[in-house]
């Protein structure tokens, strides 16, 4: 497993420079434009629960990647900790914010442990990265790093993104992918897809108070609270 979760950082180090091109529905990820405007109604209905609430005085960011997620983060929250196992993808995402409401910090997720308390936990397409044997104790940390009554909101891919049948993804069995690059490299990562219902049980037994809902094609999203 160490190799395996070693082997999914080093995907995203080397795929920090075209990860953008997967969000915005760029070169080999562009399926047309009836795709591209439905992708991005889902977003915007993603976007508008996550700015529903907002005045979190600090908020965690797990895995925030290039930014994506941060350039949202930071017009709800007054400082935003991100935490990446990617120096490319911090880089990437310092340039592209140059906001300093952002602390970032280059850590293992599966081996951090919060220091303080956070009035706001955000995670993008990261827990769908999480193998089931460490999902109980990274979930046991975010319960740790929040502030009782504290929000968590979570986004993630579901199993039906057609894109991933035209991009070099193959279903390994179990939770295992293995995905190409656009330079032919290949690496075998971590891929797990959920259902609302069985998230949401996972989610509660862990002390949240959460809603788990789908869009009509590309995303899992929740947004609760640590329960009192």
């Amino acid at each position: 497993m160490s190799s395996l979760l070693q082997n999914q950082i080093d995907y995203y180090r080397a795929r920090a420079p075209e990860y953008d091109d997967w969000f915005y529905r760029r070169g080999r990820y562009d399926l047309g434009e009836a795709h591209t405007r439905q992708w991005q109604l889902e977003v915007q209905r993603i976007r508008d629960q996550l700015h529903s609430a907002a005045d979190h005085a600090r908020i965690l960011e797990l895995a925030p990647g290039t930014g994506i997620w941060t350039a949202e983060l930071i017009h709800i929250g007054a400082r935003v900790t991100a935490l990446d196992a990617s120096p490319e993808m911090i880089d990437i995402n310092r340039a592209k914010l140059a906001s300093d409401k952002v602390e970032y910090q280059l850590a293992d997720l599966f081996a951090y442990q919060p220091a303080r308390q956070y009035d706001m936990v955000f995670f993008g397409f990261w827990l769908s990265h999480v193998p089931a044997d460490k999902l109980s104790a990274f979930l046991n940390m975010v319960h740790a790093a929040l502030k009782p009554g504290g929000r968590l909101f979570i986004i993630d891919s579901r199993a039906v993104d057609a894109s991933r049948r035209h991009t070099g993804t193959e279903n390994l069995g179990g939770e295992l992918q293995r995905r190409e690059l656009s330079d032919g490299r290949q690496f075998d990562i971590v891929k797990i897809y959920y259902d609302p219902a069985e998230l949401t049980e996972i989610i509660r037994a862990h002390g949240f108070e959460i809603a788990v809902q789908m869009t009509d094609n590309f995303f899992i999203y929740a947004d609760g609270r640590k329960a009192p």
